[in-house]
């Protein structure tokens, strides 16, 4: 009775509720076909279902309000922290929310009364499970590290600073940053000997945007890496020849005043919507950066190749939920899409210092749930599961640039399926 009841708190902090269905490695999603929209960003299960997930409180950002660091309806931003002990006391591991965004007044104003536009909405606790969690048969690597996970309230990956008075919204995401980073090296963080900046989504996005701003918090002597999981959003035509996630991004960038916050070596020759996408971010990242990313990323399928909008007809509707229903045009599709990727992390993949795990899986966030991060039957790439390729690369012990061979040979792939 008591598994049951700490394995219904995790599936109550899901986005969408699911079904676990291990024997298959696939995993159900019930979805609203009405609602799927880049605002509720379908991000799979960030939490997989372990026997009693350690659950760690929420901690309010008690100075931010006086920087102007508030989530989009104004409430205090804030983090769960789990400390480290033993060797790994002066360690941390801080990750980044994901969720999607907001592009617009209306889209925002919906987002300010959910978890992530307010803190008024945020639980209490959440479960800290894969790369979070503290148990080392789960988490070989980073188990006793210092562990924060920074919520995620503004919509435009901690990037944007500005605001609408009319319609009460303050977009200050980039003040959300600065102001947990402050609070966390108050707290010990600033005599991390290792340090390793982490996110999924959006919060993926955010990792490699900041990635090199972190670093710039410690001295050279600490160790500092950069891991962004499921944010390589690729900048790509949708099925109808469009430009849905262009678009898309082009809204947040103008709404939440992003161009100042983003990298300068990209807004110095490109626009702020292109320094947006990953792909003009990389290949100027000084800072070590790993990029664990599906192939077949399930919310770029759904959300930018294959939306309802893009799709009127419905051509795409049972592949876009579910890849095993997808026509032998459809695959061929989706494998350009995955050539467009790798072309893209090309140049990125030749410095040694970066690392990467592209598994050609329908999958999104791998490293936040304990099914895909580290497992008896998790994913892998020549025998190695995320977690090790992770910690091989993290601690020098091998250099680490795994590529999956194309679908449909990867058998150890945990699919996402959604109905």
């Amino acid at each position: 009775m008591a598994n049951l009841f700490w394995v219904a708190i995790v599936i109550g902090l899901l986005f969408t509720n699911w079904v676990d269905a291990f024997a298959t490695n696939q995993y159900y999603h019930p979805i609203n076909e009405t609602e799927l929209s880049l605002l509720e960003a379908h991000e799979a299960s960030l939490y997989g279902v372990s026997a009693k997930p350690l659950m760690v409180g929420f901690t309010f950002i008690q100075g931010a309000a006086a920087k102007g660091a508030v989530c989009l309806d104004g409430t205090l931003p804030g983090y769960h922290l789990h400390r480290g002990y033993g060797s790994g006391a002066n360690s941390w591991i801080v990750n980044l929310e994901g969720g999607g965004w907001c592009n617009n007044v209306r889209t925002c104003v919906y987002r300010k009364k959910t978890r992530r536009g307010s803190s008024a909405f945020m639980e209490k606790e959440i479960p800290f499970t894969g790369i979070m969690s503290n148990n080392a048969r789960e988490n070989p690597d980073f188990f006793n590290w210092n562990r924060v996970k920074i919520r995620y309230c503004d919509g435009a990956s901690f990037t944007g600073d500005a605001e609408d008075k009319a319609a009460q919204l303050q977009f200050r995401g980039q003040r959300i940053w600065w102001a947990a980073m402050d609070d966390l090296m108050s707290k010990g963080m600033r005599y991390a000997k290792q340090a390793l900046l982490s996110g999924c989504s959006a919060g993926g996005l955010a990792t490699i945007i900041h990635c090199d701003e972190f670093r710039g918090l410690f001295p050279r002597t600490t160790k500092v890496k950069c891991l962004s999981d499921a944010g390589l959003f690729l900048d790509v035509l949708d099925v109808s020849r469009g430009h849905t996630i262009r678009n898309f991004f082009g809204g947040v960038a103008w709404l939440q005043g992003v161009q100042k916050n983003l990298p300068r070596t990209c807004t110095n020759h490109l626009d702020p919507t292109s320094c947006f996408f990953p792909q003009n971010l990389i290949g100027s990242v000084r800072t070590p950066l790993f990029i664990l990313n599906s192939a077949y990323d399930s919310w770029q399928i759904m959300s930018s190749l294959a939306p309802p909008s893009a799709d009127p007809h419905g051509y795409w509707h049972d592949c876009r939920l579910n890849h095993a229903k997808c026509t032998g045009q459809q695959i061929q599709f989706l494998q350009g899409f995955r050539n467009h990727m790798l072309n893209v992390i090309r140049g990125f993949s030749r410095s040694n210092q970066n690392g990467l795990f592209i598994n050609s899986c329908f999958a999104h966030c791998q490293s936040e749930r304990q099914d895909t991060w580290f497992a008896g039957n998790s994913p892998s790439i020549g025998n190695k599961a995320i977690a090790l390729a992770v910690g091989d690369w993290y601690f020098d012990r091998a250099v680490v640039k795994a590529i999956d061979c194309p679908y449909p040979c990867d058998n150890t792939c945990h699919h996402l399926v959604f109905r």
